[in-house]
């Protein structure tokens, strides 16, 4: 049953809040990591060590049917809503692969990581994460055509006692503007200085992204930042003390940055993008898709409404940093000796911690149990703590069943027999062992798979067809899902914490 529009009334306020309310709790907290904010000298100049990128074009990216997204995490290019993976840059990039058959990766930038060093190492295909195109940086990376065109606007307190209207203004108050030392904005303030406007810039390690810089300027650990507009209408909506100042750049081109060597991936990304963002024949006003109006609005214009657009019928009970149910699963994960991690990312792409999910074949809950392969009652299966300690039971003992092998092809195996059942998984071993392969690595049973959907493999298989391209992309999904986990934590734990952008604290779930 769909919600009533007071519900959905009351599930709008209560993201807004639990936003603002975990902006403050961060904030509090980074009051108390401002004697650690260092400041860095030096000529406006990219720091980059890895010059010479790696040989993967979109040829190479198709082979290994993933396609590697760079990015921060932050409130509008990527992060976990109760579980949910969003944000503009992600879901822009993710239409994008899902057009060109591709599975996306989300590789999170950590404390002192170079973006630039990670694309041309290959650590990454596309840096997706509001990226103005500049001089600076086209030396050394590729760039697509745009996707949006932003302002670039001097950020300060409401508290701040005389707010500068104009350069002139910002030079005489003397205020100090902190922005990231790789950031287009420090490079734009440089340029303006240039011309004669003296004005006070202080660089700081770019892992403090925009987002982090402008909740330190509403808790007054720094006095000032600059920001794209776009990105400072988002934030505002919940750090309300936040004021626009001065514009030192008009339409600056947002758009993703690429390995200099990679024409088809680009040619690609282009044709794309180029449905959904164009210019007027004067260049005056762009014009864009429907798809990406909704994305605008949804993560810039009108305020965090994710809860009700990805699903509006039912509640979460619990919350925690990476899903609705980290308390739960944690417990039955370590009561198992299982990583909890894995079972979240299993989780997600189960059911997307839906504990009300069905599939077409029947499968319930949140793990998505088969009821027929099950001993527990059918209504219990939509409990989510029964269902979770019958799914890890069974992936406990695919695990034990493949405790041989090394960690790695253990868990890849035991996935993939979750997925397909174990009669598909030794068709695929002894067509590996038929080919004098290894059948005890997962990238040979991985191919044995997807033989299984040609007749010519599947007619002489004891149990016959098998969708090997769904098995193959669920556990690839699942384990790049769970390195994404990984690094969320790591993140969280260099931050001090467990609060970030898009975790919300379970005690406000009574506003609903």
């Amino acid at each position: 049953m769909r919600l009533t529009d007071l519900n959905k009334y009351k599930t709008k306020t209560c993201i807004i809040l639990t936003f603002f309310l975990l902006t403050f709790a961060v904030s509090c907290q980074q009051e108390e990591e401002q004697v650690s904010l260092s400041y860095l000298e030096g000529s406006p100049e990219l720091s980059v060590s890895v010059m010479d990128p790696v040989t993967r074009d979109l040829a190479e990216i198709r082979r290994s049917g993933v396609l590697r997204m760079l990015t921060h995490y932050s409130s509008n290019t990527y992060f976990l809503h109760q579980g949910i993976e969003v944000g503009f840059e992600y879901e822009l990039l993710k239409a994008f692969a899902r057009e060109n058959d591709l599975a996306l990766e989300v590789n999170i930038l950590g404390r002192d990581e170079n973006p630039y060093d990670l694309l041309n190492a290959g650590e990454g295909d596309v840096i997706a994460a509001n990226y103005t195109i500049t001089p600076e940086r086209e030396n050394i990376v590729s760039f697509t055509r745009p996707y949006n065109l932003v302002n670039q606007v001097i950020v300060f307190s409401d508290d701040l006692e005389n707010k500068p209207t104009s350069l002139e203004e910002l030079v005489e108050s003397e205020l100090p503007i902190t922005v990231g030392r790789n950031s287009s904005y420090y490079f734009r303030l440089h340029q303006i200085k240039q011309k004669g406007y003296d004005l006070n810039i202080r660089a700081v390690s770019e892992d403090l992204d925009t987002e982090t810089l402008l909740m330190q300027v509403a808790n007054g650990a720094i006095e000032a930042t600059v920001s794209d507009d776009n990105m400072f209408n988002a934030t505002s909506q919940y750090l309300t003390s936040l004021i626009k100042g001065p514009i030192i750049a008009e339409s600056d081109e947002i758009a993703w940055a690429i390995r200099q060597n990679t024409p088809d991936l680009e040619s690609a990304m282009n044709r794309f993008l180029q449905k959904h963002f164009r210019f007027t024949a004067d260049r005056e006003q762009p014009r864009r898709s429907e798809f990406l109006n909704v994305l605008r609005q949804r993560y810039f214009e009108t305020g965090p409404q994710i809860a009700e657009y990805f699903n509006p019928d039912w509640h979460y009970q619990t919350t925690g940093l990476i899903s609705p149910y980290d308390h739960m699963i944690r417990e039955v994960a370590d009561s198992m000796d299982l990583d909890w991690l894995m079972i979240t990312s299993m989780i997600s792409q189960e059911s997307k911690f839906n504990p009300g999910a069905k599939s077409w074949m029947g499968a319930v809950g949140l793990m998505q149990i088969l009821p027929r392969f099950s001993q527990i009652d059918y209504d219990s299966l939509y409990e989510p703590e029964t269902n979770l300690w019958e799914g890890a039971r069974i992936i406990r003992e695919h695990l034990n069943h493949y405790a041989y092998l090394d960690s790695l092809n253990q868990w890849a195996f035991a996935l993939a027999t979750y997925n397909v059942g174990q009669g598909h998984m030794a068709d695929a071993r002894r067509l590996v062992i038929d080919q004098n392969k290894d059948p005890n690595e997962w990238e040979n049973v991985s191919d044995a798979l997807l033989k299984l959907m040609q007749r010519r493999y599947y007619q002489n298989a004891r149990f016959g067809y098998a969708r090997g391209i769904e098995t193959v992309q669920y556990v690839e999904e699942i384990i790049n899902r769970h390195r994404m986990y990984q690094r969320i934590m790591s993140v969280a734990e260099t931050r001090g914490g467990t609060r970030m952008p898009g975790t919300i604290e379970a005690s406000m779930l009574m506003l609903h």
